[in-house]
């Protein structure tokens, strides 16, 4: 006799929910890997962009050719700036803290107005 396999209809229900949180996991750390790997990249721009940009500024026979060069390199520097401090922060990572405040402060003020109506 071989021994039958009872399966709950709840069980066959969490699978598919399973998956779909794995498959969700792994887009997360590939995005994760994308974004660490364009974080050193920039990270080893800047550094780059900023000894080159030290070593014309000691030049001291600047030529309208240095200085746009200068001009284009300090731009190219705030770009990275600005791409290495957005990647940082997003909203997709400070979406579940932010809701979670808003639902936890919320409770606080409810709680806080109802003690206060029980004592006063």
């Amino acid at each position: 006799m071989k021994p039958s396999k009872q399966s709950h209809p709840s069980e066959e229900n969490q699978e598919p929910d399973f998956e779909q949180e794995l498959a969700q996991v792994e887009r997360s750390l590939s995005s994760l890997k994308e974004r660490y790997t364009q974080v050193q990249r920039d990270r080893s721009l800047k550094s780059e962009y900023q000894q080159h940009l030290n070593k014309l500024n000691k030049n001291k026979h600047q030529t309208p050719e240095i200085k746009a060069e200068l001009r284009q390199i300090k731009q190219q520097l705030e770009v990275l700036e600005i791409n290495l401090e957005s990647q940082l922060f997003s909203w997709g990572s400070l979406k579940e803290p932010f809701w979670q405040a808003v639902r936890f402060g919320g409770m606080g003020v409810i709680i806080g107005w109802i003690l206060k109506s029980c004592t006063g």
